[in-house]
């Protein structure tokens, strides 16, 4: 398989296995989208992180594939390839990436899915396409400038240059930087403290947040305010209010 899905702790670690530079095929893009769907699924799946190994995260698209498709066979196959990295961001639960080495292309733009990047000092991420010709075609015009603002990203997919993890963490492209060798365990440190959290409130957090950037604040109130009532329906709102009349904040146990 080129991508699979291991569980521990309550985290799910959606593993990209196509070396030596993880290039994001079709075979792998569609495992991608099933993965993910599965990690939407599994109760035992509290939180994600999104790894490409010690090496390199992913290094783009298979431009030799992508070369031997004409428009028509695009057309087509754009949808599913866009279809494959919003399942990822769509996944209602907390979700990292832990980048190591090259996350450029379709890597960047997996990376740009998750809620919280790591990077490694050894990072490199950007959105090359133009060099080829092309625009980014798996949402990094659209979640790049809405995480960067839009000359940030304007620079980077008009100029298709890579940034170094400093700079990326200057713009906000990623949002810690760690050695090498520690990014993996930093990122399943956050997602496993955040998979003994309450479940329905960090899913009600990240579609509130998700759903209220793409209308107007009017709209993002109102998508809010029915997350916030709802949850008052919820377990983890019972037990969470009881521990802090009884316990004082902060010692409440959601599983």
């Amino acid at each position: 398989m080129t991508v699979n899905l291991e569980v521990s702790e309550g985290v799910g670690t959606i593993r990209l296995a196509r070396p030596p530079m993880n290039a994001l095929d079709i075979a792998t893009q569609d495992r991608l989208r099933e993965l993910a769907e599965e990690a939407t699924r599994r109760d035992d799946v509290r939180a994600v992180v999104i790894y490409g190994g010690e090496k390199v995260f992913a290094a783009g698209a298979d431009i030799k594939e992508m070369q031997a498709m004409d428009h028509a066979a695009m057309v087509v196959r754009s949808k599913a390839l866009q279809d494959s990295f919003t399942a990822v961001a769509r996944i209602p639960k907390p979700v990292v990436a832990a980048i190591t080495g090259y996350a450029l292309g379709g890597g960047c733009e997996l990376a740009l899915c998750a809620d919280f990047r790591i990077a490694g000092e050894n990072a490199k991420l950007g959105q090359p396409e133009v060099l080829l010709g092309l625009i980014p075609g798996a949402g990094g015009t659209q979640r790049l400038s809405r995480l960067v603002g839009p000359s940030k990203a304007k620079d980077l997919i008009f100029t298709g240059r890579h940034v170094r993890a400093d700079e990326a963490l200057t713009i906000g492209l990623v949002d810690r930087v760690v050695p090498a060798d520690e990014v993996y365990e930093q990122a399943h440190a956050w997602a496993a403290k955040l998979a003994h959290g309450p479940a329905m409130a960090l899913r009600a957090a990240k579609e509130s947040i998700d759903a209220g950037l793409e209308t107007d604040v009017d709209t993002g109130l109102t998508i809010e305010r029915n997350w916030f009532a709802g949850l008052f329906a919820t377990e983890d709102r019972e037990r969470g209010m009881r521990s802090f009349v009884e316990e004082g904040p902060g010692k409440a146990k959601f599983l």
